[in-house]
C-alpha cells in the first residue's frame, strides 16, 4: 500500500494554526493587526471604503475652511452697498487671456431702459478687469486675532475704480459672493454650537437616565416624551416670535442657538440611555465596579468610549438639521435679521417673484444650503455605517 500523503498526527506533534484561506486578500500580519486595532481605526477602515462619503467629507472640510476664514475668500466688504451697482449679474471668471495664463472678468456696463427706467447691465467683451491671487483689499481679522488685508482673489490694480462681482449684486448693490461666504460662517456656527449644546445635554441626561434608572429615569423620560410630543415647527415659531425686536445681532444669534439646542437633544438622549441600559450589566462594567472604581471612572473610562463612534455619527447627522432649521426661521424673518448674514437672511432677498425675475442669482444661497446639507448627510451616513459593527 502507498503511504498516506496526509497522515493524521496525534499527541504533541499537532500544531494548531488559525485557518487562513489561500485566496484571502489579507496577509497574515494584516489579519493580526485587525485583531488588535482600536475601535476608531476599525471605523476609519470601514469608512474609507465608502467613496461617496469620503468625497463628501472633503467637500465639508473645504466648506469648513471657507467658513473659518471668510475674509480671505471674500472679495469685498459684505456690508458695503453701492446704489450705482444694483442687480449686477454674475461675472464669469476667465483664466486665459490671449494665450497666457491671466485671471480676468469682462466688465459690465449699465444702460438705463427708457421705458421701464430700470438699469440693464450688459457684458462688454472689449473691456477686461484683470485680477490676481493673494491681492490686497479691505482689511479684516483672521479668527479675530490677526489683522490683514490679503484676499484669495482681488483686483490687480488696487488703485483703480474697477469692480467685479463673481455672483452678482443684490437690490442694495452688495456683493453676493462675499455675503454668501460670510453667511456660511454664521449658519455653520449656529448648527455646530447648537449641536454641541444638545449633545452635552443628551449625553448627561441620557447617561443619568440609563445608568441610575428608577425615579431618575422616569423623570427624564417623561420630560423627553413631553418635548417630543410638541410639534417642532410651531414651537420654533413661538419661541422665535417671543424674542424682542430690539435685541442686538449677538443676542438674537445666542437665542436662536439655544432654542435649537433645547429642542434637539431628546433623540440622542434616548439613544445614550438605551446603550447605558445594555452596558451597565456587561462583565467589564461589573468588574470595574467590583474593583472599587468610582462611578465617574466607570462611566467615562469604561462605558463612554464604546459610544464615541455612534456619538460622532449622530452629531454629524444633527448639524445639517440645525442648519436647515436656522435657514427656515431666518427666511421667515423669525430668526437672524439684518445686518446679520446667514443662508436664511440671504434667501430673504428672493422671497418675491419680482426679485427672482430681475435677479435669479439671488437663489444661489439655496444651492449652497443644498450642497452643505447633502454632503454632511452623506458623510454622516458613511460614519454611521462605519460605526455599526453589524452593517455590511
Amino acid at each position: 500500500m502507498s503511504p498516506d500523503p496526509n497522515p493524521i498526527k496525534t499527541g504533541p506533534e499537532i500544531a494548531i494554526q488559525p485557518p487562513v484561506p489561500h485566496d484571502s486578500p489579507l496577509r497574515e500580519e494584516e489579519v493580526d493587526s485587525i485583531y488588535v486595532a482600536p475601535n476608531w481605526k476599525l471605523v476609519w477602515w470601514r469608512f474609507r471604503k465608502h467613496k461617496l462619503a469620503v468625497f463628501s467629507t472633503l467637500i465639508v472640510i473645504l466648506i469648513a475652511i471657507v467658513a473659518l476664514v471668510p475674509g480671505f475668500f471674500s472679495t469685498q466688504d459684505p456690508q458695503e452697498s453701492d446704489a450705482t451697482e444694483l442687480f449686477i449679474p454674475p461675472q464669469r471668471l476667465h483664466y486665459i487671456d490671449e494665450g497666457s495664463l491671466q485671471l480676468f472678468v469682462y466688465a459690465v456696463e449699465g444702460v438705463r431702459n427708457p421705458e421701464t427706467l430700470r438699469m440693464e447691465w450688459q457684458t462688454s467683451t472689449e473691456s477686461k478687469v484683470y485680477l490676481q491671487l493673494f491681492a490686497e483689499g479691505y482689511p479684516y481679522e483672521i479668527l479675530g486675532l490677526i489683522k490683514t488685508n490679503r484676499h484669495l482673489i482681488g483686483l490687480e490694480d488696487t488703485e483703480s475704480d474697477e469692480y467685479f462681482h463673481l455672483l452678482g449684486t443684490d437690490r442694495l448693490g452688495r456683493d453676493q459672493w462675499s455675503r454668501l461666504i460670510y453667511g456660511s460662517q454664521t449658519s455653520l456656527s449656529v448648527g455646530l454650537i447648537s449641536v454641541l449644546i444638545s449633545t452635552i445635554l443628551g449625553i448627561i441626561l441620557g447617561g443619568l437616565s440609563g445608568y441610575y434608572g428608577g425615579s431618575v429615569d422616569m423623570v427624564i423620560q417623561r420630560m423627553i416624551e413631553l418635548l417630543q410630543s410638541l410639534p417642532a415647527v410651531p414651537i420654533w415659531l413661538a419661541l422665535s416670535a417671543a424674542m424682542p425686536r430690539t435685541w442686538s445681532v449677538e443676542q438674537t444669534y445666542l437665542a436662536i442657538t439655544v432654542i435649537l439646542a433645547l429642542i434637539g437633544w431628546t433623540t440622542l438622549a434616548r439613544e445614550i440611555r438605551s446603550r447605558f441600559l445594555s452596558l451597565r450589566e456587561e462583565d467589564f462594567v461589573v468588574a470595574a465596579k467590583l474593583s472599587g472604581s468610582k462611578e465617574a471612572r466607570v462611566v467615562f473610562r469604561h462605558m463612554m468610549p464604546t459610544m464615541y463612534s455612534h456619538i460622532i455619527a449622530a452629531v454629524t447627522l444633527a448639524i445639517p438639521v440645525m442648519i436647515i432649521s436656522e435657514t427656515f426661521l431666518s427666511f421667515l424673518g423669525l430668526g437672524l435679521r439684518p445686518p446679520a448674514i446667514s443662508y436664511g437672511v440671504l434667501l430673504q432677498e428672493a422671497q418675491n417673484l419680482q426679485s427672482i425675475a430681475l435677479a435669479p442669482w439671488l437663489l444661489l444661497p439655496g444651492l449652497a444650503v443644498v450642497i452643505t446639507v447633502l454632503t454632511m448627510n452623506i458623510m454622516g451616513d458613511g460614519l454611521r455605517d462605519a460605526a455599526d459593527p453589524y452593517s455590511h
